[in-house]
């Protein structure tokens, strides 16, 4: 056997012995057993802590690692069987150029990881916004993924660069001027972005929300990384500039629990003391026996003596926001106070005006 070594040793293939050969071969055998058995390993460890843990963030972390993870192993694998070989160095220098790459790919490999890392958590936040009432999450977690993909895409370019042998001092100084051009020219734009980064941490209005401004009034459709898309009541479609928006005085109607509801009801003069007072109490308990009536404020007073009218003021919150739900009890609420005022034989007024004539006789 010790023969037969020797004999591959002074056999020379390429200016290298076959016993090099050999062995390079052998590491790579290995190194493909190893990638398996490592791909395996993060599986089976991934399936385990799926059943045993409550969490799927630790599903995410060994996912994201699982195919870099055999990259590396395959890089580490191709370096050992380079340094294996050991070629002269004045015929190929292949270990400088080998480690040169595997040093590249290692960065590669890191950056591969921290890219499916964020990929992974952006779905696994996405899920979870999903299940909030709050429409604003499924927004801010795409937002905030493709960030860190810009970031980590620039920044891994720039390490990749310093490592190939080039001054990234130059570069990131050119960068800086270019930045300052490209910020004045597109300064409305970096102010939008801004903006919407503004909406979305602030949150003053979600998708599907009902607000006012000075300017304008409707429904929330869309909140993008330039502008916010409102549906007006006219069906139009209105896109405001995010900077601009976050900078309104912004009322945000869904936003209350409660709808108000404010009116008068006005009855003729020949009302007595004693129908007003009866006709107060029974709204009172319309209002009080109304499940649609919130019950935690309400007001029935006879509080004027108008021109034409004895004015009662009602002040109430319907108990749902949704608009047509609130049409629907002031309606309800309406039609049985009419019911009650005609069981009373009181009548509603309406503007009047009495005309005397005195006539005088002709001297």
């Amino acid at each position: 056997m010790q023969e037969i070594w020797t004999q591959l040793s002074d056999t020379m293939f390429l200016d290298i012995p076959l016993s090099r050969w050999i062995i390079a071969g052998f590491i790579l055998f290995i190194m493909v057993i190893a990638r398996t058995l490592v791909i395996t390993s993060f599986r089976t460890v991934s399936q385990k802590l799926a059943s045993r843990t409550k969490t799927k963030l630790d599903d995410v972390l060994l996912t994201a690692a699982e195919r870099p993870a055999g990259l590396l192993v395959y890089v580490i694998g191709i370096v050992m069987s380079v340094h294996a070989l050991n070629p002269p160095v004045d015929t190929f220098p292949l270990i400088t150029i080998a480690d040169n790459a595997a040093r590249m790919l290692s960065i590669f490999t890191g950056i591969w990881f921290l890219w499916r890392m964020i990929e992974g958590l952006a779905a696994y936040f996405s899920a979870r916004a999903r299940e909030t009432e709050s429409s604003m999450d499924d927004q801010l977690v795409p937002f905030v993924s493709k960030t860190l993909k810009i970031f980590l895409a620039l920044t891994g370019v720039l390490v990749m660069a310093q490592n190939m042998g080039y001054s990234i001092s130059g570069l990131l100084a050119s960068l800086g001027i270019g930045g300052i051009a490209i910020a004045m020219a597109a300064k409305d734009t970096i102010a939008n972005v801004f903006g919407s980064i503004m909406i979305l941490v602030d949150r003053p209005f979600t998708v599907g929300d009902w607000i006012k401004t000075s300017e304008f009034e409707g429904v929330v459709e869309e909140i993008g990384f330039r502008s916010t898309k409102i549906r007006t009541f006219a069906k139009t479609l209105v896109n405001v500039p995010n900077s601009s928006l976050a900078n309104m005085v912004i009322d945000n109607i869904d936003a209350r629990s409660v709808r108000r509801i404010k009116m008068r009801i006005g009855l003729t003069y020949d009302t007595t003391p004693a129908q007003m007072d009866a006709a107060i109490k029974g709204i009172e308990e319309i209002l009080c026996n109304h499940p649609g009536v919130d019950q935690s404020y309400k007001l029935v007073k006879f509080d004027e003596f108008e021109d034409s009218s004895l004015s009662i003021f009602l002040y109430y919150f319907s108990a749902s926001k949704v608009w047509d739900e609130y049409l629907q009890v002031r309606q309800e609420v309406n039609l049985e106070i009419m019911q009650l005022l005609e069981e009373q034989k009181l009548e509603f007024a309406f503007p009047t005006r009495t005309l005397h004539i005195e006539n005088q006789a002709s001297q």
